[in-house]
């Protein structure tokens, strides 16, 4: 590989999707779970997706894994482009690129193994590891991820907290770029699932690994500095949080909600808004100089359009719609 070709690489961003589509027929109906979705993830973030059950966020996992195909659009992860890699290709990508966590703790642990030799099976399977440097390797991970007292547990004598940090160390084993996380904590209580989050947090920060986990636990948010909320198969928000120090020396962490604005200029408002504005059917915009206003239509149902009075949102009759 040239060194032009290694800077953009480095570059691209770990995860891009651009005007995702997945549509699901069955029995003759055709479901959208996926409708035009737009999302970038740069190395080494830990992002949250969000979302109502419904809202698209699992079918985009599965699409990001290389466990699905899109309808439509494209989605490139670590490199690969998802929608045309051939079956080899694809297998390396979910081996060595990405590593993924189920929801159901049982779903990701052989359950006779010992939580040691289940992160060396992974390396073991994709030989890339020497089979001297397994045992080390499994624990290294296995004690980033304060589980190592454990390792010659089996699954059924671990707690739900702490086999979804063994998966996690198995989904590491063979060094991805790019961990994905489906609802990890759903099955957890409180504690358990602040423990988990937490560890993966450490991950991230100590491998730069890029982290996106998917759930409908609004409580995630609070332990990542980026949340992207889809609904109806769309990024509709995204909140940013940053630390601020005041003069006292005290932190302060600052979250900011951005509406997501698409290629075609749409957007989604949070749905407090429109309920706080009674925003419904149609809005008045108006351009200013630095920003766009959104009002109320404030129209009874039978009034026509000429009657408005000029204001927010009106323009001459001469001058064509921008």
């Amino acid at each position: 590989m040239s060194t032009t070709t290694q800077a953009v690489t480095a570059r691209e961003p770990e995860i891009r999707c651009e005007g995702l589509v997945r549509v699901f027929a069955s029995h003759g109906v055709e479901v959208q779970a996926l409708q035009g979705l737009d999302l970038t993830i740069g190395a080494g973030e830990l992002v949250a997706v969000v979302g109502a059950s419904g809202s698209g966020k699992s079918t985009l996992l599965t699409i990001l894994s290389g466990l699905d195909l899109p309808t439509a659009g494209r989605a490139r992860v670590a490199g690969h482009d998802l929608t045309t890699m051939g079956a080899r290709e694809r297998l390396t990508f979910r081996r060595r690129s990405v590593g993924f966590v189920w929801q159901q703790t049982g779903r990701n642990l052989l359950p006779f193994l010992s939580a040691q030799e289940n992160v060396e099976a992974v390396t073991a399977i994709a030989r890339t590891t020497r089979r001297r440097e397994r045992a080390a390797r499994a624990v290294e991970l296995l004690d980033l991820l304060g589980v190592a007292d454990v390792r010659d547990e089996r699954p059924a004598r671990l707690s739900g907290g702490q086999q979804q940090r063994v998966a996690i160390a198995v989904a590491l084993a063979n060094e991805p770029r790019v961990l994905l996380a489906d609802e990890p904590t759903g099955e957890l209580d409180e504690a358990a699932s602040v423990g988990v989050l937490e560890a993966m947090r450490t991950v991230n920060e100590a491998r730069g690994v890029t982290t996106l986990v998917v759930t409908h636990d609004a409580s995630v948010s609070s332990h990542v500095r980026r949340t992207v909320q889809i609904r109806d198969g769309r990024t509709s928000t995204e909140v940013l949080r940053s630390t601020h120090v005041d003069e006292h020396g005290r932190e302060h962490t600052i979250a900011q909600e951005y509406a997501v604005l698409d290629r075609a200029g749409r957007l989604q408002l949070p749905a407090a808004f429109t309920e706080a504005l009674d925003l419904r059917e149609r809005v008045r915009l108006g351009l200013e100089p630095d920003h766009v206003t959104v009002r109320p239509d404030g129209r009874a149902p039978d009034r026509p359009a000429s009657d408005d009075p000029p204001g927010d949102g009106a323009r001459p009759d001469d001058e064509e719609p921008r």
